[in-house]
């Protein structure tokens, strides 16, 4: 998030032919279709307001900037919808770049909360920034739902006006163990973390998961373009898979090196790497790389799909359909007439209703009340493709 195992084919740590056939001879999951009861960013038509904005605030020009565009285009399609269908409420939609950068994102946040037209936010994307500024937003009391910030103890701060729209890591790391282990037949396994809030806690979740199976546990940093010693490191455990804990603007080039040092071993990584940019600059080595990811795979929202394309003449990424429920929880909210921050705070917390991707309410904590499947996907012919659910 299979027709091959997931092979750097290459001549260092002994191949794993078992576990290839144990990925070859998993069965697709079908692909979810459209949920026909989900909340729709239109609505009636009928909705009357003024002089009022949501907003989206993340990553669109920095580092790992795919990600946070395809959530950005999931919120500008929903806010297109709602303004073509109800002309007498047209929602503005302001963007703010945090860059990803967590130390860009308390002045960007402060930049919101001192907007009083901004009631509601679609964001922000990365477990780092929402760390360093998730307490602006509760002391502003402006409600933001983030569509990919998946470390568990964000919501764990006690901020009232922290939402997430989908399943945190103690979901995903212990799906990753699963599938290494389960899927792939992978008895001996490397984990490697960058330094992000993200990457630390996912690989935590991992670790646990797979137990003694843990045969080395390497370290990257942020912005990291030579993995020399941990390809050493990895080729010297001769490990059946390596669990990549990260964004893909590293992965990208660390497992390019493992494939040039020749090292043969089953490559997976989570949502963060999941990114076509991953596989363009990963090049050979990202061939038939698998995913894990609590996003639900999109191509059976044929109207979606279709819509998306039809707007931004491509394909919907990772996270775009969470950033479109995101926004839809925020408009459906201004349509009842929840234009101030409490009333839209109130709607949130009492929110109870089906999404593209799922079941919308939440919890005390902001977490949501029924935690999703997570997915694994992977990639073929140059392609992120769907593969198998992790129950």
């Amino acid at each position: 998030m299979a027709a091959t195992a997931a092979s750097l084919v290459l001549g260092a740590c002994a191949p794993r032919e078992d576990a290839g056939n144990n990925a070859a001879n998993q069965p697709q999951s079908d692909a979810p279709a459209e949920p026909e009861n989900a909340h729709k960013p239109e609505g009636d038509g009928n909705a009357k307001c003024s002089n009022v904005a949501i907003a989206y605030a993340g990553t669109i020009n920095g580092e790992n900037a795919a990600l946070g565009q395809n959530i950005l285009n999931g919120v500008k399609l929903a806010v297109k919808k709602h303004n073509d269908a109800n002309p007498d409420c047209q929602v503005e939609l302001k963007e703010y770049d945090t860059e990803g950068v967590p130390e860009r994102a308390p002045g960007i946040v402060t930049q919101m909360v001192n907007d009083e037209q901004i009631v509601g936010v679609v964001g922000l994307p990365f477990s780092g920034e929402s760390k360093a500024a998730g307490n602006i937003f509760d002391k502003g009391g402006l409600p933001q739902i983030s569509p990919s910030a998946t470390n568990p103890a964000l919501s764990q701060n006690g901020w009232k006006t922290f939402f997430r729209g989908l399943g945190n890591d103690n979901a995903q790391g212990p799906a990753a163990a699963k599938f290494l282990t389960d899927n792939l037949g992978a008895e001996k396994v490397c984990v490697v973390q960058d330094d992000s809030e993200y990457g630390i806690g996912l690989a935590s979740e991992v670790k646990k998961a797979l137990g003694d199976k843990v045969v080395c546990d390497e370290k990257v940093k942020t912005k990291q373009k030579e993995f020399s010693a941990v390809v050493q490191n990895i080729k010297a455990a001769q490990p059946d898979a390596v669990y990549y804990s990260g964004y893909y603007q590293e992965a990208a080039p660390f497992a390019q090196q493992l494939y040039d040092a020749g090292v043969e071993t089953q490559l997976v990584g989570p949502d963060g790497v999941k990114d076509d940019e991953y596989v363009k600059g990963a090049g050979d080595a990202a061939a038939e790389t698998f995913f894990t990811c609590p996003c639900v795979p999109g191509e059976g929202f044929t109207k979606f799909a279709g819509e998306y394309r039809k707007m931004f003449d491509k394909d919907p990424g990772t996270y775009s359909v969470e950033g479109y429920d995101a926004a839809t929880v925020l408009l459906t909210g201004i349509d009842a007439g929840n234009t101030d921050r409490k009333k839209m705070l109130e709607w949130i917390k009492n929110y109870d209703a089906q999404g593209l991707s799922n079941k919308l309410g939440w919890d005390e904590n902001g977490e949501l009340a029924e935690t999703p499947t997570v997915w694994t996907y992977k990639v073929e012919n140059g392609k992120i493709v769907r593969n198998v659910e992790i129950k």
